[in-house]
């Protein structure tokens, strides 16, 4: 099986994978930041929703359990929590979106530019939690 389809199966796991409290898959959520798939071996770096989130382990742990059970060929898996830069709504496929949408009501890209102004914005918030500037 070549790496584009091991991919493919990969995302389809990860496609039953929600997120503990935006029930909405990691896939359309944006959490999947990069997959690299070479001689049976799966990395993949992820991000959570928030800073911090509390279930970041659980959900790593889960992520990798799924694709060794469901894949057989996968040999190693290795899933790696990144905290920037940050998850935000643009993160979101359109799918994902309109899951939001219909779950809650409304547009969570415009209340995240209606909260903070601006990505940039937020990423500078964010960077002063995680220590990554002095002057915000």
């Amino acid at each position: 099986m070549s790496s584009e389809e091991t991919k493919a199966k990969i995302l389809g796991v990860l496609k039953f994978i929600t997120d503990p409290e935006i029930p909405i898959n990691i896939v359309d959520l944006g959490l999947i930041r990069e997959m690299k798939v070479e001689d049976g071996k799966v990395n993949i770096k992820m991000v959570m929703t928030a800073p911090g989130c509390p279930y970041s382990m659980t959900l790593l742990r889960i992520v990798e359990e799924s694709i060794k059970q469901a894949i057989p060929e996968v040999e190693e898996v290795k899933v790696e929590l990144i905290d920037y830069p940050p998850w935000t709504p643009a993160d979101m496929t359109e799918e994902g979106r309109e899951l939001f949408k219909r779950n809650y009501g409304y547009d969570i890209m415009e209340s995240f530019i209606e909260r903070y102004g601006s990505i940039e914005n937020y990423y500078q918030l964010v960077r002063k939690y995680l220590g990554m500037e002095e002057d915000v």
